[in-house]
């Protein structure tokens, strides 16, 4: 007969060899560099306050507050995202919003992203995770979106197809503290 710690022992052991789901990968506790977790520094960006302010390269996003302050957060951003600057509007905002590859991702790896084609809907395996910020210019979606990701992990990192991901709890946040209409300047 198997003693409980020996039973405890097996059970971890058996358990921990499991492989889980994406979905269930983005639940799991990750444990960011501190630079990437959101705090409040002094702004290095004269903004009017509201406005959000993406800095790709150094892999950070400030939310302006005002009285020189701002609070940051850690991002990751892929290629084609260092390459938009400038601009946008939010003007619409998400929560655990559906996601579709655009047509040019599917030409670019046709393996990897044909199969979303018609989309997948929102919910904790998705793509864009929690919440999504769109961005618009004169009216029109740039197909860019601040978004949450099911990879925590890849936050400080050149990762995605150009659009800003955050931690789902970090994105909820400035979800909830951002409205529509906020400026939103890539710089």
């Amino acid at each position: 007969m198997m003693d409980r710690r020996s039973f405890a022992t097996g059970l971890i052991a058996a358990l921990s060899a499991v492989q889980l789901p994406t979905a269930a990968l983005a639940h799991r506790r990750v444990e960011l560099d501190p630079r990437f977790l959101p705090q409040t520094v002094v702004s290095p960006y004269a903004q009017p306050a509201g406005t959000i302010v993406v800095a790709p390269r150094d892999r950070f996003l400030y939310l302006i507050e005002g009285r020189g302050a701002a609070r940051r957060y850690g991002i990751g951003v892929g290629k084609a995202g260092l390459a938009f600057s400038g601009s946008a509007i939010i003007e619409r905002k998400a929560k655990w919003p559906a996601w579709r590859p655009t047509a040019n991702m599917i030409r670019r790896d046709p393996a990897r992203y044909a199969r979303y084609a018609n989309g997948v809907p929102g919910g904790p395996g998705n793509p864009l995770g929690s919440r999504a910020l769109y961005l618009y210019r004169d009216g029109r979606d740039t197909y860019y979106r601040i978004h949450g990701t099911t990879e925590p992990w890849t936050i400080g990192q050149a990762v995605s197809n150009g659009c800003i991901r955050m931690v789902n709890e970090h994105v909820e946040e400035l979800y909830e503290r951002v409205p529509l209409g906020a400026r939103v300047v890539v710089v």
